[in-house]
């Protein structure tokens, strides 16, 4: 870009704050987030995703990067990055209600000359069908003759110390073949593995939503495995190691699929690919096996538990772990409810212990009580659904009444230790 480039990044959630403070190190950069709340803590040096260091942030404060509500405070820049969350709703259709918001806040400041990146997750045309046009609307402005667009999907991998924003490559892309190679300048100024310029946007965006869908069915697959295997009394685990040693045997482990992205990216390939007349049925068989894991899990715990003759009704049920991944406090659609749920229908009594999780987020998102104390309790079940590194040094018999199964979903505790796995 001719002029010198100002950042705003619309949307500091776990995509958002990360790449903010990342740009903040070599431009001028605002932070824009509709909750007050949330600029309040980050704007006294928190950040309570655990995404970036009270170190990182408190630096990046100091070296002049700001976070605000008021979308007067980013009028003046002129490279907009839009990372708001796109989630499905109750019907696994594609929620673009935070696409759209954030497309109206960009129309209201932006200029000519200015442009606009989209980051978050979409089915191929979303951005030039769908958001173009709400920032074409708001603002009067003309795309490609007064303002420009590109879209890089984000990678952020939650939790992740290894993999940092600065470290995954980016792929780019630009409404004109000028304005792709202006957009991956800009992000290849900060991104140190490098970037890829996609031919187009729609090309950017189909590979954003091929990547989570490749993830998922291949879990989906190991899933179905795992079923199969346990019916015939293998142990999954031995028959993958085993498996593994061929050098192009691909090693994924079974387990539950939440989270923002391949829990929920393949809905949106899918119902685009039906919007054009063709019916996924891979895509959408992987989703159903996934889907169905956590009732999975907490089937074969009641199965387990019968076999050994403990009383179902009022047992006392331990799940260690709530959040969607492990070392991570996000418990964005957490499949690890679906197994409390499926087990609630039992009559049972359970305890859910989370170091990691908020109780109040969890209330709020799922109406459920968990904690972050270790309880004190002799349960009659336990199920490790999530591998948080305080579990691995955690005495889970001491937890345990004589009589008792454990279920390890992430198969990291000795197998001899354990009643089943998946």
């Amino acid at each position: 870009m001719h002029t010198e480039v100002k950042i705003a990044v619309i949307g500091l959630g776990y995509v958002g704050l990360p790449l903010a403070r990342l740009f903040s190190t070599k431009y001028k950069t605002v932070g824009f987030d509709m909750s007050q709340k949330r600029v309040d803590a980050l704007t006294q040096g928190h950040d309570a995703t655990l995404e970036v260091s009270d170190e990182l942030l408190q630096s990046a404060l100091a070296n002049g990067f700001t976070c605000t509500t008021n979308p007067e405070d980013i009028r003046d820049c002129n490279f907009y990055v839009v990372a708001v969350p796109t989630p499905v709703d109750e019907n696994n259709n594609p929620d673009l209600t935070p696409l759209y918001g954030a497309s109206t806040t960009v129309g209201t400041v932006i200029s000519k000359g200015d442009i606009v990146v989209y980051e978050s997750t979409v089915y191929p045309g979303v951005t030039e069908d769908e958001c173009i046009p709400v920032v074409e609307k708001v603002s009067g402005l003309k795309l490609n003759e007064d303002f420009f667009a590109g879209y890089s999907p984000e990678r952020i991998n939650p939790g992740d110390k290894l993999h940092t924003v600065e470290k995954i490559k980016k792929v780019t892309s630009g409404s004109t073949p000028g304005i792709g190679k202006i957009v991956n300048e800009v992000y290849a100024s900060v991104i140190t593995a490098g970037t890829h310029l996609a031919p187009s946007i729609k090309v950017a965006e189909a590979a954003k939503v091929i990547e989570n869908s490749q993830r998922d069915i291949n879990i989906a697959f190991v899933n179905e495995l795992s079923k199969i295997f346990n019916k015939l009394g293998i142990d999954t685990q031995d028959v993958l190691e085993a498996a593994s040693t061929k050098w192009n045997f691909l090693p994924f482990k079974p387990g539950l699929v939440g989270g923002h992205c391949i829990g929920v990216d393949p809905y949106y390939l899918a119902q685009c690919a039906q919007r054009h007349g063709y019916n996924p049925e891979i895509i959408l068989a992987g989703r159903r096996m996934n889907d169905g894991m956590g009732e999975y899990v907490a089937t074969e715990t009641i199965k387990q538990m019968l076999k050994k003759g403990i009383q179902v009704l009022g047992a006392k049920i331990l799940i260690l772990g709530f959040t969607f991944k492990e070392n991570c406090p996000d418990v964005r659609n957490t499949k690890v409810i679906d197994i409390y749920r499926t087990l609630a229908e039992y009559n049972v009594n359970l305890t859910v212990y989370d170091p990691w999780a908020n109780p109040a987020t969890a209330r709020h998102e799922y109406g459920i009580e968990i904690t972050n104390e270790l309880p004190a309790d002799h349960f009659d079940a336990a199920i490790l659904a999530v591998a948080h590194k305080e579990f691995a040094e955690l005495d889970i018999q001491a937890l345990l009444a004589s009589n008792h199964v454990i279920f390890d979903v992430k198969a990291v505790l000795p197998q001899e230790e354990v009643d089943a796995r998946l």
